[in-house]
Formats: structure tokens, C-alpha cells, sequence
């Protein structure tokens, strides 16, 4: 039966992260993990109140067929949402997608043939090179530091060689919780203009900022040449899978054909259901009861790492978002120390499952704060730390045991990443 498969599969594979997902599910599991909203920040009692409004306003047509691009009056409030951020966009130039992974599938479908040059961040979402990956790009990794890409390492890559597109998560970055600062955003915006590229700026979460100023997009600063990328799964709930882009005209004229392929249209009823938790004021009221539910994880895991972690690990210290980005001391092998936690029952990351390129990140991890409380997460990372500086004769004899598969099939998840 192998015979049947597209030589594109050769590409693909499992989600690392969706594979670790189904371990952390175990009893008495603390997860780090996922990048989940925690089920508390979801407003029940508002969907209740929608669910009515949806079906009393819009009747059957919002269990109907609707058009590729997305239901009207989303793209209006998404228009007007947008506007506030200083992107303007006019509700025809927004494309609906069955979240923000769509439309970065979409994108690679379009964009990428076998070959081009696609430039990301070390590390990156991982997400993004799964969706990417399988139209077999040549991948280009720009250099970074703790304040996200260098600008002058982007112009000299892009002297010496041409790429397709650049891949940005700018705010709060997935893994790294990085936010690129706006000198460095007008720099980037110069670049691409001056050299006439690309960049895919994917925003999923900079709403959920719990210090500090907010930071202008990108799109704002280059919208001809800018294609932004942004999703509701952060700030209502990410199974309605709603998301949406705004690019380039020509771009999205061949988004929406490709789309037309993929799912004909994203669900007309939760795009409904979104519709009204915008313009009704809902999502505006909603974010502060989600900020001020994630705001002390954030704090308890920070105040948890400074307290337990030796002086040789560094994690970054993110304003907002859902993540933190741990070093631990080089020749740290992360893999194995997952599953070395994952026997006491603490689940995270590898760092080497966010790069591009093999061999890089073995010794960091990602940690999530937003789906454990505050004590949990202060165990948990009390734990790791533990984990992390046994002794060496009790490293030696983890390593050498057994790795039950219910607790940590590795192997499984090392043979779809390669």
C-alpha cells in the first residue's frame, strides 16, 4: 500500500506537541506542555447568550453554505477590530480561515515550491513548519537574540540570497515568549520593502499582554508587503477554529481558490458566533478576566524559576503571551530529561522540535504557564529543577531504564520529526 502515498508525504509528520499532548493527559499529570487556553478563560455564559443571538438574528442562514472569503459581518468587525490596531483593512480584503493553521497551510500551498527559500526565526512555531514543510522548502534561518530577530542579519541574508517569504511571530513569540521591540519592527519593515520580500507575520498572541506598552504590527508599517496572520482561538475558543489573514490582493485572491479547495468555507455558524462576540462588545469585556487569570501564572512560574533553577539556566521574561523559553547548561539533552519528568509526573517541551534545522535547542525547553494554577506551576517547576541537577549516578540510572510507552513514546515522536 506504501505505493499509494504522494512523495510529499516524506515531508510530514505528527505534531511533536500533539503527540506529547496525549501523555499529558495522564492522571496526576502537571502540564507545561500544550499551548492551550485554560478552559477557565473561555466565556461560557457569553457563547449562551450568542448562541440565541446568532439564531434569532441570522436564522437559517447561519447553518447554510456561505461564501469562501468568510461571513460578512465578521469580516466587518474583524475590519473595524483591526482598524483600532492601526492596520487598515477593509472587510474585503479579509480572508476567514479554520484558524490561524489554516491559513498558514494555505499559504505554503501558494507560496512555496519545491526549493524556495523560506527564512525563520531559531527556533520558530512549530506549527508553521509543519504546515510548511511538506511543499519541501529550503529553509533559511535568520539570527536572533533575546529581543527577537536582528535586523542586520536579515539584510545580509537577504544580499546574499534570494527567498520566497520571511515567517515572523513578532509579539510573545511561540516558543520564546520574545516580543521584537519597534525600532527593530521599522528595520525589518525598511528590509523587506527595500529588497522587496515577503513576510508573513503571524499575531496570534498579542492581545494577551499583562505588562508594558503594546507594540505597533508590522503590517502596519509595510502593508503592501506584509501578509498578517491572526486567530480568535487566544481570546474566545479555539475549537470554533476561527482565524483570518490580510494580504496583498493578488495574494489573497489565490488564498481564497486554495481554501476553496481545502474546506469550500469555514463553519457560517461560529464565524456568526464571533461576529457578535466582536461587535457586541463582548470580546473587549472578556480579555480582562482573561489577563487577570494568566497574569499571576505568568508571575508564579517566573518568581518559581528564580527561586529553583540553578544560576547556569536562563528563560526569558515575557511581557505577555503564553510561554516561556528555558537554557539549560550546554550538553543538557531536553528529550531525555522529559522523560525523566514525565515519570514524576511533569510534561513540557523539547526546544529542539521549534527548529528548523536538526541538532539545534537540545538544551532548551518550552514551558506554558496558562493552563496550571499557581501552585501547581510552582510545583511543577520545583520539580524540573530537580529533575534537571540530580546527581550524576541517578541520571546514569534513569537514562539506562526503560521508558514505558504509555509514559513516553519518544522514539515514535523522533521517527515523524526526521
Amino acid at each position: 500500500m506504501h505505493t499509494v502515498f504522494a512523495g510529499r508525504t516524506r515531508q510530514m509528520g505528527v505534531n511533536a506537541i500533539r503527540e506529547i499532548l496525549k501523555v499529558v493527559s495522564q492522571p496526576g499529570m502537571v502540564s507545561l506542555a500544550g499551548g492551550i487556553p485554560a478552559p477557565q478563560s473561555f466565556p461560557l455564559t457569553i457563547v449562551r447568550q450568542l448562541t440565541d443571538s446568532v439564531l434569532t438574528k441570522y436564522g437559517a442562514a447561519a447553518l447554510q453554505y456561505d461564501a469562501t472569503e468568510g461571513f460578512g459581518p465578521l469580516r466587518q468587525a474583524l475590519a473595524d477590530h483591526l482598524a483600532m490596531q492601526g492596520i487598515q483593512a477593509s472587510a474585503s480584503h479579509i480572508l476567514i480561515t479554520s484558524g490561524s493553521q489554516g491559513a498558514l497551510d494555505a499559504l505554503g500551498l501558494v507560496l512555496i515550491s519545491k526549493g524556495d527559500g523560506v527564512a525563520v526565526e531559531a527556533p520558530t512555531y512549530v506549527g508553521a513548519l509543519q504546515a510548511f514543510r511538506p511543499y519541501e522548502p529550503r529553509w533559511v534561518c535568520v539570527p536572533t537574540d533575546d529581543q527577537g530577530l536582528i535586523p542586520e542579519a536579515l539584510e545580509d541574508l537577504l544580499r546574499r540570497q534570494p527567498i520566497q517569504f520571511l515567517y515572523l511571530v513578532p509579539t510573545f513569540q511561540n516558543p520564546t515568549g520574545r516580543t521584537i521591540l519597534e525600532h527593530r519592527r521599522r528595520a525589518i519593515a525598511h528590509l523587506i520593502q527595500k529588497y522587496d520580500v515577503l513576510l508573513v507575520e503571524d499575531d496570534p498572541y498579542s492581545a494577551l499582554r499583562y505588562d508594558g506598552e503594546s507594540v505597533p504590527s508590522i503590517k502596519s508599517m509595510a502593508p503592501e508587503h506584509v501578509i498578517y496572520v491572526g486567530t480568535l482561538s487566544k481570546v474566545f475558543a479555539p475549537g470554533l477554529r476561527i482565524g483570518y489573514c490580510v494580504a496583498p490582493k493578488p495574494i489573497q485572491d489565490w488564498l481564497v481558490v486554495a481554501k476553496q479547495g481545502i474546506d469550500l468555507h469555514t463553519s457560517t455558524f461560529n464565524q456568526a458566533m464571533a461576529a457578535e462576540y466582536i461587535s457586541g462588545g463582548h470580546m473587549a469585556d472578556h480579555l480582562p478576566r482573561i489577563l487577570s487569570l494568566y497574569r499571576p501564572r505568568r508571575d508564579a512560574m517566573l518568581d518559581a524559576l528564580a527561586r529553583y533553577m540553578p544560576a547556569e539556566c536562563g528563560w526569558s521574561k515575557p511581557e505577555g503571551g503564553m510561554f516561556i523559553w528555558l537554557r539549560g547548561r550546554m550538553g543538557t539533552d531536553m528529550e531525555e530529561i522529559y522523560c525523566r519528568a514525565v515519570k514524576r509526573k511533569v510534561a513540557f517541551v523539547p526546544g529542539k522540535f521549534f527548529f528548523a534545522q536538526p541538532g539545534h535547542g537540545l538544551e532548551t525547553m518550552r514551558l506554558n504557564f496558562t493552563m496550571a494554577d499557581e501552585e501547581h506551576l510552582t510545583m511543577a517547576v520545583r520539580t524540573l529543577a530537580e529533575v534537571l541537577y540530580a546527581d550524576g549516578s541517578q541520571i546514569e540510572e534513569e537514562l539506562t531504564m526503560r521508558v514505558n510507552a504509555r509514559e513516553c513514546d519518544y522514539q515514535s515522536i523522533r521517527n515523524s520529526i526526521t
